[in-house]
């Protein structure tokens, strides 16, 4: 079936913009990424609006991009139509049946270099994005490592369109409006009129996941204090159970995961009071709505360069780095050495309340 180009906003791209430049925006996963991507996005909007923005991307992100006005998104189907080789020469095609004069490629994986070179034989400028491999593996190594803070994604991410001719400063960068909730929404918060915070309490690895035995704790006290609604986000049948589980135990604390679309939970987040979440997807969600987003790191750090987008370092909360030095022990949490499987343990309940009451109260 063929692809549709689909508007995210009613506003329509001006005959102006048609004639000038027209960027392709490659960022198919993971969802945090795509969700890192969006303050950039909205910058280079916002700061040259007569140039035409396509965003490539899978159509379950859609609704991630609904907050940047007079954009259009491309859905790839990478498991289907554009699958291999041969799926992704049929997608090069309908991409540049478009009119694309260049392209932002923030993925920079196998799939979006075999795009490249297939764009670069038409004569399409392709910038890709410096992920800092080398930097990145110098932070992470057990020995002579390289502590400091590395560059952040969202700033790699204007670089490429700084190479492209679009620079942009994120520090004016500015957050939408809230939107207004569905009624579906609604039905899920009870119109409470307390503050609203998020709590998104699994990561896709254990070593970067906060016990869960801590967190009910923490929910427990929250819950006792009654100032707050408490949302779980999260998805998987056994997320669903444990937070089923723990809503039939506390008054003030709802399970969202399994009872929304992906938009609507989308707009809950962005009326959000705060969010707590893990170094994952959910907090990058948050952070770009502009809710003030806490972050769990266990054996990953921020210096990595994935602090959620204009969240204070004081947001973060972090092991103990005095027992646990050689953290971070990889980007994404997937590699650590012996003795380090319960460096979440070190974090107390109090210490997370306490950042909650700081920030929210």
């Amino acid at each position: 079936m063929e692809q549709k180009v689909s508007t995210i906003t009613k506003k329509e791209i001006s005959p102006k913009s048609i004639e000038a430049e027209h960027i392709l925006v490659i960022r198919l996963s993971a969802m945090g990424d795509v969700a890192m991507s969006v303050p950039v996005i909205r910058m280079v909007r916002t700061m040259y609006p007569d140039v035409k923005i396509t965003v490539l991307t899978r159509a379950f992100f859609e609704p991630i991009f609904d907050s940047i006005d007079n954009i259009a998104l491309y859905h790839a189907d990478v498991d289907g139509t554009h699958k291999g080789l041969l799926g992704l020469s049929k997608l090069s095609k309908e991409l540049r049946k478009l009119g694309i004069t260049a392209v932002a490629d923030l993925h920079n994986v196998l799939r979006s270099n075999i795009l490249k070179k297939f764009f670069r034989l038409h004569k399409i400028k392709v910038i890709q994005i410096d992920k800092g491999r080398a930097e990145k593996k110098a932070l992470t190594r057990t020995s002579n490592k390289n502590f400091k803070q590395l560059k952040t994604t969202h700033q790699r991410y204007a670089d490429v369109f700084e190479k492209l001719g679009f620079p942009i400063d994120l520090q004016n960068h500015t957050f939408p409006k809230k939107v207004e909730l569905t009624p579906e929404v609604l039905r899920i918060t009870q119109n409470s009129t307390k503050k609203w915070l998020g709590i998104a309490p699994f990561a896709q690895y254990d070593s970067k996941t906060y016990p869960l035995d801590l967190m009910i704790a923490v929910i427990e006290e929250l819950d006792k204090q009654d100032m707050f609604e408490v949302f779980l986000f999260g998805g998987g049948k056994k997320e669903i159970d444990i937070f089923n589980n723990i809503e039939s135990k506390y008054k003030n604390v709802i399970n969202v995961a399994g009872k929304l679309s992906f938009a609507n939970e989308l707009k809950l987040i962005g009326n959000l009071d705060g969010m707590i979440s893990m170094d994952s997807g959910n907090g990058h969600l948050a952070a770009m709505y502009g809710v003030p987003t806490i972050t769990l790191w266990g054996v990953t750090h921020p210096f990595a360069g994935f602090m959620p987008f204009a969240q204070p370092v004081e947001h973060a909360i972090l092991p103990n780095l005095a027992i646990y030095d050689q953290i971070p022990t990889s980007i994404y949490g997937n590699k650590y050495p012996e003795g380090y499987e319960k460096v979440m343990h070190s974090i107390q309940p109090n210490t997370i309340l306490q950042k909650i009451y700081a920030i929210l109260q």
